[in-house]
C-alpha cells in the first residue's frame, strides 16, 4: 500500500501568527486604508477617517482548539488580553482552559453570539463544510469578523459575500477559500475583507522545518521504519 505523512507541529506558530495578522487587519481596516494610500486618495489626517476597532479586551471565539487554535489563543489572551471562547466536540481539561482564561461553550450558537471576532480552526470534514452557513453568519453578526485560516469549505463563500454585502458581518479576513485558487468574485468587491493568498505557512522557517520533516519521514521509509507522521 501506499504510505502518507503530513509535517504537523512545525507550521503552528506560522499560522497562528497570520491568523492574529488577519484580526488586526480587519480590527483596524488595514487593507482598507492600503488601497486608499495607493489610490492617492490620502488628503491628510481626519478625526473619523477608517475609524476601526480596539482588539483589546474584546471576545474571541475558537472554532476547534487544536494546536494551532491553542497558539492563536496564547497570543489574543496574553497579548492583547482578549476573552477566550472556544467550541470543540471534546471536552477540554480545566488546566488548559485556566492557561488562556478561556470557556468552552457546548453549543456553536451561544460563541457565534458573544464573540467579537471568530477565528476557524476544525478540519474539513462532512460534518464541517459550509459550517459557517447563512444561519451562522448571520448569528455572529454586524458588529463580528470571521477570520478563517483552516480550510474555505468551512465558510459557505455565497453565503459570506451575501452578508459582508448586506452589513449581517461586519468584516472578514480569508486565507483559504471553498474553491482555491478561484475567489469569489464578490469577495474582490468588498472594501470590509481582508484577502491572503494562503500564506498560513509561508515564512522561510516553516517552509524549511517543513521539507526537513518530510525528509525525516522519508529517510524512516526507506529504512524499513514507521515514519513518525504517518496518517495512512
Amino acid at each position: 500500500g501506499i504510505v502518507v505523512t503530513n509535517t504537523p507541529d512545525v507550521l503552528t506558530e506560522s499560522t497562528a501568527d497570520l491568523a492574529m495578522t488577519l484580526l488586526l487587519m480587519v480590527a483596524r481596516r488595514a487593507g482598507e486604508g492600503e488601497r486608499f494610500c495607493r489610490r492617492g486618495e490620502w488628503k491628510g489626517w481626519e478625526p473619523l477617517q477608517l475609524l476601526g476597532r480596539d482588539v483589546s479586551g474584546k471576545t474571541l471565539g475558537l472554532v476547534g482548539f487544536g494546536r494551532i487554535a491553542q497558539a492563536l489563543a496564547r497570543r489574543a489572551h496574553l497579548g492583547f488580553g482578549m476573552q477566550i471562547l472556544l467550541h470543540t466536540r471534546s471536552r477540554v481539561e480545566p488546566e488548559l482552559l485556566d492557561q488562556y482564561g478561556a470557556r468552552q461553550c457546548t453549543d456553536l450558537s451561544e460563541l457565534l453570539e458573544a464573540s467579537d471576532f471568530v477565528s476557524l480552526h476544525c478540519p474539513s470534514t462532512a460534518e464541517t463544510r459550509h459550517l459557517m452557513n447563512a444561519e451562522a453568519l448571520h448569528r455572529l453578526g454586524p458588529g463580528s469578523a470571521l477570520i478563517n485560516t483552516a480550510r474555505g469549505n468551512i465558510v459557505d463563500e455565497a453565503a459570506l459575500v451575501q452578508a459582508l454585502k448586506s452589513g449581517a458581518l461586519g468584516a472578514a479576513g480569508l486565507d483559504v477559500y471553498e474553491r482555491e485558487p478561484a475567489i469569489d468574485a464578490g469577495l474582490l468587491d468588498l472594501e470590509n475583507v481582508v484577502l491572503l493568498p494562503h500564506l498560513g505557512s509561508a515564512t522561510r522557517e516553516t517552509r524549511s522545518a517543513m521539507g526537513h520533516r518530510m525528509i525525516d519521514n522519508l529517510v524512516d521509509f526507506f529504512a524499513g521504519r514507521k515514519p513518525r507522521d504517518q496518517v495512512a
